[in-house]
């Protein structure tokens, strides 16, 4: 199939192939849509089979970003920068700054930041050549040194679920089974703990993180292969995407799922179904893990990054997931599906009001 096939299908409007050899660059910036502003995503370095699987991760990709941003209610569009390598070693000054001048010939109309293979070095490399970059830690003046936006954000969402569920807010009477102790799973823990949850179970393959969460957060541990089977009232998945599948789905002993995993669901409309019919609430992953995009989006507004204000955004995951979970009542549909119609309706009012605009205001031919 080829890029403008790939495009056609879903729908993108702008995909740049890019290359400097001199730097070694290879590399694909995708943007989805651009309704609700400009394009917002990060930039993954990896290893590819081929130049199509890294042109399809970018569109797939980008096209998610569009749906979390718009979900999230920021006015940020969607896109995804990719660099081909050969290897996960092979990353320079060069290749970045490369990188960066393409992102900024776009001329604001995608902003990036970190990802998979890019982190705070690369994206101070890249900034030496565009603005267009968000999510270095000096641009979050007025932060707590342990703000984890992602985790507080799954932890609203768990409020709106709880109040759905068991018509309370409180996370006193709450059983959470946690599964992955990383950059998401462990500041959960933490924000959960403050807020007097019942009884945490954690697991992760690396040994230490779980004897850290047993120690200071009193959590109990379990195998990450029985973490599936523990009851609970909420099965919080923190670690890797295409879990909740055939196999660990009949497992669950548990009323909600909700957690800070990206693709969650091993088969979208399969997997969603399946925790409808067996009487889980599904909180979709992209609305509840969105709190570190809109935070990193605050970055690029007017004046700079607000701590309050991007706090405020984030808070907002709780209404949203609310809103979702209406629809899903009302359409009897399952909430991952509602999630995509959720961000789709904010796109298509956006668009309107634009197109209602660009009428009013054409010059007319004489």
């Amino acid at each position: 199939m080829s890029v403008f096939e790939y495009m056609h299908k879903q729908g993108h409007e702008q995909v740049l192939i890019i290359q400097d050899k001199s730097a070694g660059l290879r590399g694909v910036i995708a943007i989805y849509d651009t309704t609700l502003g400009p394009a917002g995503g990060g930039t993954r370095r990896m290893v590819y089979n081929s130049f199509e699987e890294a042109i399809v991760d970018a569109l797939n990709l980008s096209k998610a970003m569009a749906y979390k941003y718009a979900a999230a209610g920021v006015s940020c569009g969607g896109g995804k920068g990719v660099i081909i390598v050969n290897s996960p070693n092979e990353k320079s000054e060069e290749l970045y700054r490369a990188y960066a001048r393409f992102v900024d010939s776009l001329e604001g109309r995608f902003f990036t930041g970190m990802d998979v293979g890019t982190g705070i070095q690369e994206l101070r490399w890249m900034i030496e050549e565009t603005p267009y970059i968000f999510g270095l830690p000096e641009t979050k003046k007025g932060a707590p040194e342990d703000w984890a936006p992602t985790s507080y954000g799954i932890m609203r969402g768990m409020e709106a679920c709880i109040e759905e569920v068991y018509g309370v807010r409180s996370f006193q009477d709450i059983v959470v089974a946690i599964q992955g102790l990383g950059k998401v799973g462990m500041p959960l823990v933490r924000y959960l703990y403050e807020r007097n949850v019942k009884k945490i179970f954690v697991s992760d393959v690396v040994e230490e993180l779980v004897k850290y969460a047993v120690r200071e957060f009193g959590c109990e541990s379990v195998p990450p292969d029985k973490i599936y089977e523990v009851e609970c009232d909420i099965f919080s998945p923190c670690a890797l995407g295409g879990i909740l599948n055939d196999e660990t789905i009949p497992k669950l002993k548990c009323k909600i799922v909700a957690g800070g995993a990206n693709n969650q669901l091993a088969d979208e409309e399969k997997h969603d179904l399946l925790l409808y019919e067996k009487g889980i609430l599904y909180a979709p992953d992209f609305v509840i893990n969105a709190g570190q995009a809109v935070d990193d989006q605050d970055t690029a507004e007017p004046g700079g990054y607000n701590f309050q204000r991007a706090r405020e955004k984030i808070d907002g995951i709780y209404d949203r997931i609310k809103q979702i979970i209406k629809i899903s009542k009302e359409k009897k549909l399952p909430t991952q599906k509602c999630a995509y119609m959720y961000a789709e309706e904010r796109i298509r009012k956006i668009r309107a009001l634009k197109q209602v605009k660009l009428t009013k205001t054409r010059i007319p031919r004489w």
